[in-house]
């Protein structure tokens, strides 16, 4: 008997045959995380087993990571096999950092090195019927400069967290198969390849290619039967022609489709189809398979961006995947909720940073509707020799794992801010193209090698004032993929990142815990409106990326980097509000009108109040009282902006409520009010979901927050009380201290590791009312 929940991905045999009973075999896929046993090897292996569950990091971390754990950790697991049923059995892992071998009955079955891509393990010829069966995998994380990103810990600019960090799945099929895309033997083959190369509103047009394995003993005729169905129920369907494939061989199948008035995806309108994929051999459905795509166009022409053939300029972020705690060991909803984040806070575009991130991440940015560049893995280090094969391996997985993702539009195959070798930049894009042969693949590269389609510097690549704004090669387009905090934290420091100990200018910097205070929180947001507005005037610019969403830890620093719009908590600063103001109102879901005033408005505060908003107009008011309604104030460093913050000077600090509501067309559309916080008197706790509720039978992590508010409700960002949690239910922990408290609010993790029953959360603190929060 096989443990675990098995669930189905099948779907209707080809209408008119009547193999209906032989649907519940064509394909099992099992969530095969739960309850592994595990241990840090420090010496040899011991009794000393713990169980985990996937995903899973090697050590709970302090908040800032300065000794990061290295070394070997050991995951095992025991399933009791009744019969192979003659089948194919496999175990597919989505990512492990960063050396992998697996092991099945003390059999050595694959080894893999690289943390941040799949692999499949045929685990057929290793398991036994009628026994038990002893699944482990090595997981080895330590400094290794033959795997990409190849640079050693204490140099590194982030974390190389280890442990099976993302999901592991069990797969079962028939003899005859679709293959796994990754790790395929051919070029441009493996898996199911979606791809259109003619699109309209009328009608899009292009290919299905699905590769399909034969180790049964026969030969065999194969059909493929193709369903797209859209959000709407509207369904395209499509049969192959009958092909032939001998026993032991292989063959990729592709189909013409045409999909008549399509649902175009774009930020605005991320339409997704469902793609369903029946194989059947002699007219019985042997294999069925499900992914989600999405039907777009995309150009470069000239200096300009399309979508759908329309100008779009990129406005986007960066993103490293680390969370507090358990570093790179995420849910699926969690990479979800980060997604969220950064469309909430008026992004059309995410580059991953650097290295390609979660299938759940690029998942949750087709279904919101995001851009993404895509990278492979890299940062400050090349080395001939098995480095650069790694590197070469990578992409080709990276394009297979990805290519059918509508969101991404770029794909970095270029190591970033390392010294590559003009043979490898033609190499690497040469690879590229094989492996995605159509037009419209954009590549992407730091250096402004021909090879390229896209140069992609940071804004502290070239020297100011100008930047990048005078760069005039024809139709020779850039993205800025870095701006905002290296050229403010490190003036001219070029591109040694560890020599920042005298040069660092805290009141320029953007490196600006949420703790700093309104004076670092308010130059941060400065500093990105500046460069901002100064990338716009770029005539070759088609869009640019800040450095960064969230803050983070590096294995070269003993603090976090604190450039983040917001916090490693999630929590927004100042400057989350700028962004979040550029988005045009009514634009889509997430672009309502807003207001935000910059200030906590204390003693200390500056009386020369900013005010973030997309609206035509903003009256402020304190204590009732209008100062001033007005409409936005251009200068040097916002008259490229399409929507300028407001400034109001007022002339004294008068304890109080400061009001501000925003207006357009005259009528008021958004409001925001700050109070002059009092004594600390209470907490207030909360629970941070971003568009998804805890997952129900894995895994999952979410946020809890305890403000500290004083007797009318308002934070007091001043406050450090310590903080107090309990947490009464089953199946989650909180992880995390509970004595930091920043600018008045304490943050923990919630880990479940399943979701059925209520969880209640109390937290306390000396002096101060405490709070409870139920979950359910």
């Amino acid at each position: 008997m096989l443990l675990g929940n098995l669930h189905f991905m099948a779907c209707s045999p080809k209408k008119g045959t009547d193999n209906e009973n032989s649907i519940a075999s064509a394909r099992l896929v099992e969530n095969f995380g739960k309850e592994w046993q595990f241990q840090r090897v420090e010496n040899t292996l011991n009794d000393n087993w713990e169980t985990a569950h996937i995903p899973h990091t090697t050590k709970i971390e302090p908040l800032v990571v300065n000794d990061q754990w290295q070394g070997k950790a050991v995951y095992k697991k025991t399933i009791d096999i009744d019969s192979l049923n003659g089948k194919k059995w496999f175990l597919h892992f989505e990512g492990v950092m960063q050396e992998a071998k697996v092991f099945i009955n003390n059999s050595l079955v694959k080894t893999h090195k690289g943390g941040y891509l799949p692999f499949t393990v045929d685990a057929t010829d290793h398991l036994k019927e009628n026994s038990s069966n002893i699944i482990k995998v090595e997981v080895l994380n330590i400094d290794d400069t033959t795997i990409p990103p190849g640079k050693i810990l204490k140099d590194l600019d982030f974390n190389l967290y280890g442990g099976i960090y993302r999901n592991i799945h069990l797969i079962r099929t028939n003899k005859i198969y679709i293959t796994d895309a990754v790790h395929a033997d051919e070029v441009n083959s493996g898996g199911v390849l979606v791809h259109f190369d003619s699109i309209t509103t009328q009608k899009a047009s292009g290919i299905i290619k699905t590769h399909i394995i034969n180790e049964s003993e026969t030969a065999s005729d194969l059909q493929l039967g193709i369903t797209f169905s859209d959000k709407n129920g509207k369904e395209s369907k499509f049969t192959s022609s009958e092909k032939s494939v001998e026993a032991g061989g292989a063959i990729s199948i592709s189909e013409e489709i045409n999909i008549e008035d399509p649902l175009l995806w774009s930020p605005k309108n991320p339409n997704l189809y469902e793609v369903q994929i029946d194989v059947f051999a002699d007219g019985n459905l042997v294999d069925s398979k499900s992914i989600k795509t999405g039907i777009r166009e995309i150009e470069l022409q000239g200096n300009v961006f399309l979508l759908n053939g329309e100008n779009l300029f990129i406005n986007g972020t960066n993103r490293h995947q680390e969370y507090p705690y358990v570093g790179y060991a995420l849910s699926d909803e969690a990479q979800y909720r980060d997604a969220y984040k950064i469309k909430e806070a008026g992004f059309n575009f995410v580059r991953l940073s650097h290295y390609p991130h979660a299938t759940a991440f690029v998942e949750a940015c087709d279904e919101l509707g995001l851009l993404v560049m895509n990278a492979i893995p890299g940062w400050q280090y090349y080395e001939e020799g098995e480095f650069v094969e790694n590197a070469i391996q990578d992409i080709k997985d990276m394009a297979r794992r990805d290519r059918n993702h509508p969101s991404i539009v770029f794909w970095e195959n270029s190591l970033n801010e390392s010294a590559m070798t003009e043979e490898f930049m033609i190499r690497a894009n040469s690879i590229l193209k094989a492996e995605l042969p159509y037009e419209n693949i954009f590549t992407a590269g730091w250096i402004d090698h021909t090879s390229y389609d896209l140069f992609i510097p940071a804004r502290q690549h070239a020297k100011p004032p100008e930047y990048w704004n005078d760069y005039n090669k024809p139709n020779r387009p850039i993205l800025i993929a870095e701006y905002g905090d290296w050229e403010y934290y490190a003036q001219n420091a070029g591109f040694n990142q560890k020599a920042f100990s005298d040069l660092k200018e805290s009141e320029r910097s953007s490196r600006q815990l949420r703790g700093a205070g309104e004076k670092g929180l308010l130059q941060q947001a400065l500093n990105y409106q500046e460069a901002f507005n100064s990338n716009l005037r770029g005539e070759q610019t088609i869009g640019h990326a800040n450095w960064l969403m969230f803050d983070y830890n590096r294995g070269y620093s003993d603090d976090l980097e604190a450039s983040g719009i917001s916090d490693i908590f999630r929590i927004p600063k100042f400057a989350y509000y700028f962004y979040k103001s550029q988005k045009a109102p009514y634009t889509h879901d997430f672009s309502d009108p807003m207001v935000f005033i910059a200030s906590y408005w204390t003693e200390n505060s500056t009386k020369n109040i900013k005010v973030f908003s997309n609206t035509e107009e903003v009256a402020l008011y304190l204590n009732d009282e209008l100062i001033e309604r007005k409409a936005p104030e251009r200068n040097e460093i916002s008259d490229e902006l399409l929507f300028p913050p407001f400034v109001f000077k007022l002339n004294e600090f008068t304890p109080g409520e400061l009001k501000a509501i925003g207006y357009i067309d005259g009528n008021e559309v958004a409001s925001h009010s700050v109070e002059t916080p009092g004594k600390a008197s209470k907490i207030e706790l909360s629970v941070d979901f971003s568009g998804k509720e805890l997952a129900a039978n894995t895994p999952d992590l979410v946020f809890i927050y305890a403000k500290i508010l004083d007797e009318n409700g308002n934070l007091v960002p001043t406050a450090d009380n310590p903080v107090k949690f309990t947490l009464e239910g089953s199946n989650a922990e909180l992880i995390g201290p509970e004595n930091i408290t920043e600018a008045g609010i304490t943050t923990v993790l919630l880990r479940t590791e399943s979701f059925s029953d209520a969880l209640k959360i109390s937290a306390s603190s000396e002096g101060l009312e405490d709070d409870q929060l139920i979950i359910e």
